[in-house]
């Protein structure tokens, strides 16, 4: 089945740019004086405090507790004392409630860190660990993963998928994880295999411009039986959940549907290795491991840094930029949210931070529509783009709804791919806000 290189149909092949981290080590970022720490860093609702001013407060303390179901703790990334609770900008581009901590320098663990050994816990004390550490996937969506990790009865998961593609450009931080610590991740594997149960295959899809993480991986995973490393032809967005099951199983997620429906659960490499640190270190998620690039940026980093340090802290430690950048994006080029401040945290939705000259940001001026169909063919849904966007753009939102508009991966290959420039990707987010919002309505008037 797999003497071939997997992939999808549709897609893109942008300049990859990953030789400018691909080889740097991962480093420990400076700890800031003060760090900035949302009770919002996941999918879903909102945290509540748990501290308030004048707080003294320990390192993995947790001072966010979710509302909700599909909802992730939040913790404390240094020890110290609370200056105040205050409504942030977040890179992602919204505002939420935010813990400001004076760090003390001390690093006085708190005292919920307890090591463990995932042999002798239970499928059911092992998710409890995964909820009370507050992991949520690393690969960028932040999706609560305990949510992933809880299926319904009536779904019966039998593949499980580990995800190394990272597809996105110039992002190389899940590359330098796999080749420097590939037992962490197969450590984090067995903990979500054992917290599933019934799993009969384990797949970790690397993509094959990573040779050295195949290498690494597959000598971690040689004892499994279950365990297969695959080997994914690199394409954009070959990451994508719904991409990478069809890949390599030949599974299609239906229209609306969800990976569970095809008897699959996918989960990042970071992910896996977040749930290691959780498991058997007793550590929280207060770190996440960042990829700074760019051409304006003075020197190419991969980071791990604590959550809450601001951008203009990390872009410091790698001695700044040779120019001032023209844009400056959280994430992938592809996928990533342009930043108008630098003073945004970093968060647990974090994978990368790149600077771009003038000539990498350039935009290219919108034009006409040419009816070349370019944007239907590099489609990894097979949505038809053009039309939705057409849709979007007049306000009409209950026909892009009919159109398929929420099965959009807003992976921005067809405003890539797009000749004319055309706002493609933008203007069908924008209809799947409308959607999403159009259905709240409809179900409070029930």
């Amino acid at each position: 089945m797999f003497n071939k290189l997997l992939s999808f149909t549709g897609g893109i092949y942008p300049p990859e740019n990953k030789h400018l981290t691909e080889n740097k080590a991962i480093e420990l970022c400076d700890v800031p004086e003060i760090v900035t720490i949302p009770l919002k860093q996941h999918i879903g609702a909102p945290c509540d405090a748990l501290v308030k001013k004048g707080d003294k407060v320990r390192l993995g303390q947790k001072i966010g507790q979710p509302r909700g179901f599909v909802s992730a703790p939040v913790h404390s990334s240094v020890s110290g004392e609370v200056k105040s609770i205050e409504i942030v900008d977040l890179p992602n581009g919204s505002k939420a409630p935010a813990v400001i901590i004076v760090n003390d320098g001390q690093d006085t663990p708190d005292e919920s860190i307890k090591p463990d050994n995932a042999e002798r816990l239970s499928a059911d004390a092992l998710k409890s660990i995964v909820t009370e550490a507050g992991i949520v996937g690393m690969g960028g969506a932040a999706f609560p993963t305990h949510v992933k990790l809880s299926p319904p009865d009536d779904r019966k998961i039998d593949i499980l998928l580990l995800n190394g593609a990272e597809c996105e450009p110039f992002l190389t931080s899940d590359y330098r994880l796999m080749i420097e610590h590939p037992d962490d991740i197969l450590y984090g594997l067995k903990v979500i295999r054992k917290i599933l149960g019934g799993v009969s295959r384990i797949y970790i899809g690397i993509e094959d411009n990573k040779p050295q993480a195949i290498k690494q991986m597959t000598a971690a995973a040689k004892n499994e039986n279950d365990i297969q490393v695959v080997t994914l032809r690199t394409k954009y967005p070959q990451g994508a959940e719904k991409q990478l099951i069809y890949a390599i199983t030949g599974r299609q997620v239906p229209s609306g549907g969800l990976p569970m429906d095809v008897g699959a659960v996918v989960q990042n490499v970071g992910t896996a290795a977040a749930i290691a640190f959780a498991v058997r270190d007793g550590l929280p998620l207060y770190r996440k491991l960042v990829t700074v690039s760019g051409g304006a940026v003075r020197e190419q980093k991969n980071l791990m840094v604590r959550i809450g340090t601001s951008f203009r802290e990390v872009i410091d430690f790698c001695g700044g930029w040779t120019e001032e950048p023209a844009k400056v994006i959280n994430g992938g080029p592809m996928m990533g949210v342009a930043q108008y401040t630098l003073d945004v945290p970093v968060t647990k939705e974090t994978s990368g931070i790149l600077l771009f000259t003038k000539e990498e940001a350039a935009v290219r001026e919108v034009s006409n529509c040419i009816r070349c169909g370019r944007c239907i063919s590099v489609c990894p849904i097979h949505l038809m783009p053009l039309t939705i966007s057409a849709r979007s753009l007049a306000g009409n939102y209950e026909e892009a709804d009919k159109l398929h508009a929420m099965d959009c991966v807003e992976c921005g290959s067809c405003s890539y791919i797009c000749p004319a420039s055309r706002p493609l990707l933008h203007s069908i987010q924008m209809a799947k806000k409308e959607i999403m919002e159009e259905r709240k309505r409809r179900a409070q008037a029930k």
